[in-house]
Parts: structure tokens; C-alpha cells; sequence
């Protein structure tokens, strides 16, 4: 039987690591993701990297941590990279992935050397709860694809299959869809967000950059205003919620950027 008592391990974040260049980038999904949905944009990335992809808290090879507030999730991916020896890290998050990102930066400014944002959540205070609901009880590759859709601007090209049979497989896992929607309530009540202040936005000591689509339906591209002056935004024509599946060139582009 396993362990029960006080020398039980805790569990550790999942995350897949490529390269072994000096450079840590770490690339944080966003709300109802994994890890694989980063795959498409990866491809040579890490020759000059250390990549570490992680299964957020809550999700995927992650479960186990169930449903953690943003600031725990940001704990627990900086209790993770000291776990593995990673001094400074630059970190890539979109949506939810972003929020927990700004929240590492401001938790620990000597570990994160800059921050790479697409579409990030906390920015203002709206958004499209009911689209991360549905996305939440979403199964099958069907399922997911229609919401995934719903999230994306209109005339974007399909998700790729690979993505969708791994998001799939993901809420095959026992307890997977009931984190997800109690998630999905607790970061989108009625419509609303929590956002940072302004002075704490400002307050960024790292290089910001942040990649927002101007048909994002689920964060409003006009939240992109409550950015700091200090900010690069990068505003994307066309381009709707899902900057990974909608804009993968630009993405690689920004992660390389990073990686450099």
C-alpha cells in the first residue's frame, strides 16, 4: 500500500525538458491545456535552450495538485525550477499560464529574467466565462475543436488533430473534467477576473513582452491598454484567443526571441 503518513513525498510538477543550452525557458499553458499543446511551435528550439514544458497544476500529468489560486500555481513552478537547479529562467505563459507568470515574476524578480506573454489573463477584468466552461466539459476531439473554435477568431484554420487527441486523452483521467470546470467557475464568476493593479503591473522589473490577438472573444484586446508603458505589445490582425494554434510562427518566433 502506499504511503499515508508524514514521509509521504509530495507530488512534483510534471513538465518535459529539451535542449541543454544556458538559456531556461519555460512555457507555462494556459487554462484547460497541456503541454502538448506547445509541440507545433518547438520544432529546432531547443538546440539553443533549456526548455522545460510544463503540465500546469491541476492539469494533465499534473492532477494531482488539483485546483490551485494563481499565486499558488506560481509558488508551485518556482518551488519546481529550484527543484531542478534552475537559477534564472525566462517564462512564456499564455492566458492563465500568463497571469501565473507575472505572479512568479513578482513573487521571485532574481529568477525570472523576462516574461514572453500571449493573451494573458489578470490584465483587466473581463472575460468569457462561459467559453472557458464549455472548454471545461469538453471530451472528445469533437468536443474540443468546437470550443477551441468558439475561442479562436473566426476564419482560423483547424486545431491539429495531434493537439486535440492530446487534450482528449488528458480529461480521460479520473477527476480531470470535474478540476477543470471548478476552475473555470473560480476564475470567471460571472463574467469577471481578477486583474492586477496597475502599480503592480509597473512594478515588472524584467524585460515585458505580450502578443495579444485584436479578435480575442475570451480576453477583450482592448485590456491590452492597462499594459505598462515599459511593455512591448505585440498586436496580432485575425488572430483570436488561441495565439499558439492561431499564430504558431509568431509564437516560435517569440519563444526564440526568448531563448536568445
Amino acid at each position: 500500500m502506499p504511503s499515508t503518513g508524514p514521509d509521504r513525498e509530495a507530488p512534483c510538477l510534471f513538465a518535459a525538458e529539451r535542449g541543454d543550452g544556458r538559456e531556461a525557458v519555460v512555457l507555462l499553458h494556459g487554462f484547460g491545456g497541456c503541454r502538448a499543446v506547445w509541440n507545433g511551435v518547438l520544432t529546432d528550439l531547443a538546440a539553443g535552450a533549456r526548455l522545460v514544458v510544463y503540465d500546469m497544476p491541476g492539469h494533465a500529468a499534473s492532477l494531482a495538485f488539483g485546483m490551485m489560486s494563481p499565486k499558488a500555481a506560481a509558488r508551485a513552478v518556482l518551488d519546481d525550477l529550484a527543484r531542478r537547479g534552475i537559477d534564472r529562467a525566462r517564462l512564456v505563459g499564455h492566458s492563465m499560464g500568463g497571469a501565473i507568470a507575472i505572479l512568479a515574476a513578482l513573487a521571485d524578480p532574481d529568477r525570472v529574467r523576462s516574461l514572453t506573454l500571449l493573451a494573458p489573463g489578470g490584465i483587466g477584468p473581463q472575460i468569457n466565462g462561459a467559453a472557458l466552461r464549455r472548454f471545461a466539459r469538453a471530451k472528445s476531439p469533437g468536443e474540443i475543436a468546437e470550443a477551441l473554435a468558439a475561442m479562436s477568431a473566426p476564419d482560423a484554420a483547424p486545431v491539429e488533430t495531434s493537439t486535440l487527441e492530446a487534450l482528449a486523452a488528458m480529461r480521460q483521467r479520473d477527476g480531470q473534467t470535474t478540476t477543470l470546470e471548478a476552475l473555470a467557475h473560480s476564475i470567471s464568476a460571472d463574467d469577471r477576473q481578477g486583474a492586477f493593479p496597475a502599480a503592480m503591473l509597473a512594478s515588472i522589473a524584467c524585460p515585458l513582452t505580450v502578443a495579444w490577438g485584436r479578435s480575442d472573444p475570451v480576453l477583450p484586446f482592448d485590456q491590452a491598454a492597462n499594459l505598462p508603458t515599459s511593455a512591448k505589445l505585440v498586436a496580432l490582425d485575425g488572430v483570436g484567443h488561441m495565439l499558439i494554434e492561431e499564430a504558431p510562427e509568431t509564437v516560435r518566433a517569440l519563444i526564440a526571441d526568448a531563448a536568445r
